[in-house]
């Protein structure tokens, strides 16, 4: 291969160019430097003075700086910790001369992302600053997912009521926490957006966040998914299994409906919270674990406490930081945003250009009681759009609220009756394919969780995504292969 082919291909290859900052008390290194990386289209400062790097670092942004480790007044590992200290995300490479590769090695240990060994030639310090650099790149996609993802929890908590602005504030004081939360509300109040919420936006954020749903297993389920279990420890015990609170480790474990706890494991989550270790079923030993616990209930514990059905002192171990979050009703001005808000998402999701709700139709959104809450709304939104055939939802569109909200509607019964055949006869299919879709969004394309969310069985949810041919992310169609 011929230098100008190499050049074009290193050009090909290379990542985005940078801006490079070397400080080296000899000349001719700085020029040689300059030398290798211009080529590449990256943009090279120069400097002999430690002290003046430092100054120019106050005023440009810097990918990447080359400091030599060895300098008069102020050596490379000063220059290192100084970096480190006022630009994290900047990558520092030590160049060091003979005899100081130890002092180097320890730089590594302080912060610098490796060292480059005088004379280096153009290639290896090519290498070692693409490296480098392509690290930088992934620290920071990785910052902007977790902002992106913590972004994403509080946005999709929708409100502006007063209520939720308390809501907000709960979230925003306990995040930083290691406390115990526990939050109350109705059912389809979004209590898992908020446990969310707060683990996305905690120190525990690059964590495991665990889910498990006390009301929809067994007591044996529970016990086996919550602690684990050991092969042979009971009939079906094929294999180890790791449980949820190992899987938390230094996360954090959502216990959904924890009211639905059966006394014997109330006594055995208790002494997991009291002593930070649990032991799997079937072991011998117990395991220390480090977990932020979040519960939810839409019952009323205390109450349930009074008549002996929770124990009293995991009550308080739960309701260390309680937040209630309020049901629809009691945040009617809230129901237009969100309401526009799920008629952009569906706008999206399903294709159809229904962008707007007249007055009427808000009004009767406004006033009815919503004894489902949000997630009520949510499908009665999804719902009224499939319905409307002109890009608006009127109150002829809300007919399933049915004689809750029959008087806001206007209309003869025989009109009623009308639009009532209209929403059996049209398009069943489309339906049914945004039925699958919405259930398949709402669990993240987890196949298993989407049909345990609407009661179906899984099989049955597998035969209507290949009916409809629904399109699945390539991890999705593996989960398909493995579940079938």
């Amino acid at each position: 291969m011929t230098t100008s082919n190499r050049k074009a291909e290193d050009k090909e290859s290379h990542l985005t160019p940078a801006h490079i900052l070397v400080i080296d008390d000899e000349e001719i290194l700085l020029k040689s430097c300059q030398r290798s990386l211009e080529p590449l289209g990256h943009t090279v400062v120069t400097t002999r003075s430690p002290e003046e790097g430092l100054k120019i670092l106050e005023d440009q942004r810097f990918d990447l700086v080359l400091s030599d480790l060895r300098m008069p007044h102020m050596d490379g590992l000063d220059v290192l910790r100084n970096v480190k200290e006022n630009w994290p995300d900047t990558e520092v490479i030590i160049i060091t001369g003979h005899g100081t590769v130890n002092t180097a090695v320890s730089a590594m240990k302080t912060g610098a992302f490796d060292y480059i060994e005088k004379p280096f030639t153009p290639d290896t310090l090519n290498i070692i600053v693409e490296r480098a650099l392509k690290t930088r790149q992934i620290y920071i996609e990785h910052a902007q997912l977790k902002k992106e993802v913590r972004s994403f929890y509080i946005k999709n908590i929708i409100g502006k009521s007063p209520a939720m602005e308390n809501v907000y504030k709960l979230i925003d004081s306990v995040t930083s926490t290691a406390s115990t939360v526990l939050i109350t509300g109705e059912s389809g109040t979004g209590k898992e957006l908020v446990a969310r919420a707060i683990h996305f936006n905690s120190p525990r954020s690059d964590d495991s966040f665990m889910v498990l749903d006390c009301g929809t297993l067994s007591e044996n389920l529970i016990e086996s998914e919550l602690f684990g279990h050991m092969k042979g420890s009971f009939t079906g015990a094929t294999e180890n299994k790791v449980g949820l609170l190992e899987a938390a480790d230094k996360g954090t474990l959502f216990l959904d409906e924890i009211g639905n706890l059966p006394m014997q494991l109330q006594t055995k989550l208790l002494r997991v919270l009291q002593e930070k270790e649990f032991r799997p079923i079937g072991a011998k030993r117990s395991n220390k674990v480090d977990v932020r616990f979040i519960a939810a209930t839409n019952r009323d514990l205390k109450e349930m406490v009074d008549n002996g059905e929770f124990r009293e002192d995991l009550y308080y171990r739960l309701n260390i930081f309680p937040i209630h979050v309020p049901s629809l009703s009691e945040r009617r001005e809230d129901i237009p945003l969100l309401s526009y808000h799920f008629l952009g998402k569906f706008e999206s999701e399903l294709g159809l250009k229904v962008d707007n709700i007249d007055a009427d139709a808000m009004n009767i959104l406004i006033n009815y009681d919503w004894p489902g809450n949000v997630r009520e709304l949510e499908n009665a939104i999804h719902r009224a759009m499939l319905l409307s055939e002109t890009g608006i939802i009127t109150p002829s569109q809300l007919i399933f609220l049915d004689e809750a909200v029959r008087g806001g509607i206007p209309g003869t019964a025989e009109e009623l009756k009308e639009i009532k055949k209209r929403l059996r006869s049209r398009s069943i299919e489309s339906v049914e394919k945004a039925f699958v879709i919405s259930a398949l969004e709402r669990n993240d394309w987890n196949v298993s969780k989407a049909a345990r969310s609407v009661g179906m069985q899984r099989t049955n949810l597998h035969a209507l995504i290949r009916k409809y041919d629904v399109p699945m992310k390539e991890k999705d169609a593996e989960e398909q292969g493995d579940e079938a």
